[in-house]
């Protein structure tokens, strides 16, 4: 018994041990309950009270409250914005730090406050001053449009003491004029700022039926690219780049920068890059005050066209930005595009014009209605009734009495508030009232009554006037900032700054930078995005990307950087077939291919050679002897092979049979031309930039001799290559290739004599921008053509004179002169128009010229074509570049109607071909140097091996 008395008691206590757990348990709150119950209400908190704009006025709530602050402060006089901040608090339940910073950045947008002060600056990213040093008021725009009591829905503040706006009345699209950006639980939100004038056109627009699409216009300027901008939906994307203009050779200006980004940050990105080997500066200076000033000051030898797509590639110069437009509607978030936006905005202001106007009738109906029984109650002495009155209630019952006989031509019925409003009048008004008077108030309000009806009735013309005012009051100064233009993608690795140094161990079998240079030959500078070409001595080609050392297979023959759908770089190969196989010899190009994988340029039998090769940038053709070795009954002991005798095939065909007999040595007897002829140059005027894939418009076919003519709207002209990587000026008015024999003629306003002058001259060639107008500060470029006979309607200023429209031939006008001839006057009055007309017919002489001794047969006639092509589509990364054979046709005369002086000269290599190096002041057919002198062979250089 005692035991199971002992149990019991264990038991109780373990119940009552229970008891006090469970107790306790009820005082604890679980997290997962929390989490359930209050983090939605935090989430919906964020989204509809802090990070998210609302449709109707385009505010967050700390920007509403600051608006409304201020209108509440508003006596027209600068506050300190300590004061505003203060006075706000009343209205926001946040601290005065987030309500300060929401209100530089509403001052900082120059549309609704007047600031006063140091407000920092958007272009540096320099912070304001304290709040108790600057000051703001509303401007008149925002008085204009943000504000009205009697059309604003009203809600009590967070404490319950005061009053504020559910949304602001606003008559504009303030949400894309002024942009936003937030982040919500889940949730984020940003809207791209877009122009003040396109905002009102675009209003217009939909107001009359009309679809319209905007585009975002930064306060920072800069360029952009909107073709993926998806109407600022998410999933969109824009480019936008900053503006750099090329000062000279050596200094590059950075005048407007991308939006998000600052002076400081796209320093930073600079000397980054410059840091990493990307790019070659010497230093950055940053002059930037009112407007953006960033001079680079390129390394010595450094391309400033190169460089400038490099900070492109590489810096902050161009920036990725994804809009997500997301907006309260309805106390939820909805996302919703930029032209549906301005749709619904325009429709917004149009029904709060038509509740104002709404309003605005029911005040002069009211104020029709009292003047009249005012008039009445006098006119009639209706007072004198109420004399003998003793109660109120008799009162108001003898003056309805009174008014009754003549209240059937009144708007509404009299009510008891209209009879006491006429026991208020006062004895001194009755007694100098005066009928005339009454009446003409009486006709004025009804013709007050009958505009607004008027407006009511045309209520989209009314809201279209009311846009139209807008713009004529506050557009001046707020025209387009971002130019919008297509941009094209950069090849960094065409435009990285070459930044290592390419080495090679024939021995081992070893590439990169990061060999010995006591153990290895230096190559060429190259960059860290560069592909390399290695082909070895038994005929296997391979491609590798640049690293610190890769393994490639011990006997490397050629070594160079490898553009990739480069068709113009041809090889020129001979080749033995196996260790006592005959011998081949071909021509071929490498556009495409996978990287780190070995193609056999052979007929891949084992012990197969490599006799002769030689890399060609313009697909030049040489002249060689061919040595055979002494042998009984072999009859030629030596012959000459001209490459451009045989057709450009892919790199997997084998060949022409050169010869059976075996080879002593193969020698260079004449180096050859290029047999590709002229290359074809089309110019991309949405990007500004050249290209060789039929973009754009075609200016030609070119020579590597050959430059293209630009022509600015300043008076100046340049030549350029046809490198893709070459700049042109904002103002270029015209380009073309240039013909060293054709005129220009010019009609152009000189500034110091303040006469239209006319000229013709001979463009001389120069790399560097050529004035042809005078230097006055008032000197303009009014018309200028490279027609050879060109003809002119000139329009003169009727106001300056009475002289007739006239109609010249340039041609023979004047002669052609030097570049600074002042040239001859036209007329002593202002011209106003030029217009241009059809050009006289001319006919150039045609110069026969005959082409070089070498003709080319295809080599039909001369060698034996052995094999077919091996197809292996399966090894190509682009089958149709390798898959195609250019042929070399031959040709015996050809007509030319160029430039007759350039006929005899031999074709060079095209610079866009032969540079490599990222400075452009040594060509990839030169022998580079390093600092121990070693050589090696580069792109245009013979290999011949000693048999």
């Amino acid at each position: 018994m005692s035991e199971e008395n002992e149990n019991i008691e264990e038991r109780d206590e373990e119940f009552s041990g229970q008891e006090e757990v469970n107790e306790g348990l009820e005082k604890v709150i679980q997290i997962s309950g929390m989490y359930k119950e209050w983090f939605l209400d935090y989430a919906s908190y964020v989204i509809l009270e802090r990070a998210v704009p609302h449709l109707h006025d385009g505010f967050k709530p700390v920007h509403r409250r600051i608006l409304h602050s201020m209108k509440e402060m508003d006596d027209s006089r600068y506050h300190k914005v300590a004061n505003i901040i203060g006075n706000t608090m009343k209205y926001h339940p946040h601290g005065d730090a987030s309500i300060g910073d929401a209100l530089v950045q509403v001052g900082q947008k120059d549309l609704l406050i007047d600031c006063q002060g140091n407000w920092g600056n958007i272009l540096t990213g320099d912070s304001a001053a304290a709040p108790r040093y600057i000051e703001a008021r509303l401007t008149k725009f925002a008085l204009e449009v943000l504000f009205n009591a009697k059309t604003t829905h009203w809600q009590l503040s967070y404490d319950g003491r005061n009053r504020e706006p559910l949304t602001l009345p606003v008559k504009f699209p303030m949400l894309l004029a002024s942009g936003a950006e937030g982040i919500a639980v889940g949730l984020a939100c940003k809207i791209l700022p877009h122009n003040f004038i396109e905002l009102i056109d675009g209003c217009i627009s939909n107001l009359k039926g009309k679809q319209v699409k905007i585009y975002p216009d930064f306060p920072t300027g800069g360029i952009a690219d909107f073709s993926e901008y998806n109407d600022g939906i998410r999933g969109g994307r824009i480019k936008v780049r900053a503006r750099i203009n090329i000062d000279d050779k050596s200094t590059l200006r950075i005048s407007e920068i991308p939006h998000t980004t600052t002076t400081s940050s796209l320093i930073d990105s600079i000397l980054r890059a410059n840091d990493k080997g990307k790019i070659k500066v010497k230093k950055v200076e940053d002059n930037t005050a009112e407007y953006v000033e960033i001079l680079v000051h390129l390394a010595s030898n450094v391309s400033p066209d190169k460089t400038i797509d490099a900070l492109y590639a590489f810096t902050d110069c161009e920036i990725s930005i994804s809009p997500n437009s997301v907006v309260i509607q309805d106390d939820k978030p909805r996302f919703m595009g930029m032209s549906q936006m301005l749709l619904e905005s325009a429709e917004q202001t149009r029904q709060l014009l038509k509740l104002e106007l709404e309003i605005k009738k029911a005040e002069l109906e009211e104020q029709w209605h009292f003047a009249s029984l005012e008039k009445i109650f006098i006119e009639n002495r209706i007072y004198r009734d109420i004399e003998e009155c003793e109660t109120w209630e008799e009162i108001i019952e003898t003056i309805h009495k009174g008014l009754k006989p003549y209240t059937k031509h009144l708007i509404r019925a009299v009510t008891d508030d209209d009879v006491a409003r006429l026991t208020e009048i006062k004895i001194k008004r009755i007694s100098k009232f005066d009928s005339f008077k009454a009446e003409e108030l009486l006709s004025r309000i009804e013709e007050d009554i009958a505009q607004v009806k008027t407006y009511l009735d045309n209520l989209t013309d009314y809201a279209i006037d009311y846009f139209k005012e807008l713009k004529r009051k506050y557009a001046a100064g707020k025209e387009r900032r971002t130019e919008i233009r297509q941009i094209e993608t950069i090849n960094t690795a065409l435009v990285a700054a070459s930044n290592v140094k390419l080495y090679v161990d024939r021995e081992e079998g070893f590439v990169g930078s990061g060999l010995k240079k006591a153990d290895s030959e230096f190559v060429q500078e190259a960059s860290d995005l560069d592909d390399i070409i290695i082909i070895r001595s038994d005929g296997t080609l391979l491609v590798t990307k640049m690293a610190d050392k890769t393994f490639v297979g011990k006997g490397v023959l050629y070594i160079n950087i490898w553009k990739k759908n480069d068709p113009r770089t041809i090889y020129n190969m001979i080749y033995q077939d196996g260790p006592a196989g005959s011998i081949y010899v071909k021509r071929f190009n490498v556009t495409s291919i996978i990287r780190d994988k070995e193609y056999p340029l052979t007929k891949g039998n084992a012990k197969s050679r490599v006799l002769h090769l030689t890399a060609n940038p313009n697909g030049e053709a040489e002249l060689v002897t061919v040595v055979h070795r002494a042998k009984a009954k072999l009859k030629k002991l030596k012959f000459d092979f001209d490459f451009s005798e045989i057709a450009v095939k892919s790199r997997s065909a084998q060949g022409n049979i050169l010869t059976k007999h075996a080879i002593n040595k193969i020698e260079l007897k004449e180096k050859g031309i290029s047999t590709l002829g002229a290359r074809k140059v089309w110019f991309d005027e949405s990007v500004k930039r050249l290209n060789y894939e039929d973009r754009g418009r075609l200016l030609g076919s070119f020579n590597a001799e050959d430059r293209i003519l630009t022509i600015m709207q300043s008076g100046t002209y340049k030549m350029t290559g046809i490198e893709e990587t070459t700049k042109f000026d904002d103002d270029m008015i015209k380009i073309e290739k240039w013909n060293p024999e054709k005129p220009l003629s010019v009609i152009y306003f000189e500034g110091e004599k303040q006469q239209s002058f006319i000229k013709r001259f001979i463009a001389e060639e120069t790399d560097k921008p050529n004035l042809f107008i005078s230097d006055h500060e008032d000197s303009k470029l009014e018309f200028v053509t490279t027609d050879w006979l060109p003809r002119a309607t000139l329009k003169f200023d009727q106001r300056a004179g009475t002289k007739d429209a006239e109609t010249i031939e340039l041609a023979e006008a004047i002669s052609v002169k030097g570049v600074k001839a002042l040239g001859n006057r036209i007329a002593k009055v202002r011209i106003k128009s030029i217009d241009e007309l059809e050009p006289m017919p001319y006919e150039e002489e045609e110069v026969a010229v005959t082409s070089d001794e070498r003709p080319q047969d295809n080599g039909a006639n001369s060698i034996e074509e052995e094999g077919k092509k091996e197809e292996d589509s399966t090894e190509e990364t682009s089958s149709d570049d390798e898959a195609a054979e250019v042929e070399t046709k031959p040709q015996k005369e050809i007509i030319e109607k160029e430039n007759p002086k350039s006929a005899d000269k031999k074709e060079e290599p095209l610079k866009s071909e032969t540079k490599t190096d990222i400075d452009g002041d040594e060509s990839s057919n030169k022998k580079k140097k390093d600092d121990d002198d070693d050589t090696s062979f580069g792109a245009g250089s013979q290999i011949t091996l000693e048999l």
